[in-house]
């Protein structure tokens, strides 16, 4: 085997364990990850109850979070890191969001090696 065959393979092998690992990671670990607000969200809320309603979850009192709106795409697939709004479906909204990202960083990476090649 040559010694450009030998890196060929050493690389490729380096990519799939690396897409195996993540994507077991992305799987796996999401489904131990916390279903309790992060910071941001304890540090908007504070001063504030949150009340269900037949219209939702209200706040009531007074804190920074009062008077937000839902993001634009909250009502998105893959919001609130669910998919559908599926309480044990992070893992799978977790694996596209790692095969999305992937997929991008690749085609960029892809496209500028391609561009940095020297034309004939």
């Amino acid at each position: 085997m040559s010694t450009g065959t030998a890196e060929r393979t050493r690389g490729r092998t380096f990519w799939v364990v690396f897409v195996v690992v993540t994507l077991l990671i992305a799987g796996g670990v999401s489904y131990f990850a916390s279903s309790s607000p992060d910071g941001l969200d304890s540090a908007t809320l504070q001063g504030c109850e949150v009340v269900d309603t037949d219209g939702g979850e209200e706040l009531t009192g007074s804190c920074i979070a009062q008077h937000a709106d839902d993001h634009a795409l909250a009502d998105s697939p893959l919001a609130d890191y669910s998919i559908g709004g599926g309480e044990h479906t992070g893992g799978l909204a977790g694996i596209i969001g790692v095969v999305v990202t992937l997929a991008l960083a690749g085609g960029a990476f892809w496209l500028i090696a391609r561009s940095r090649k020297p034309k004939a």
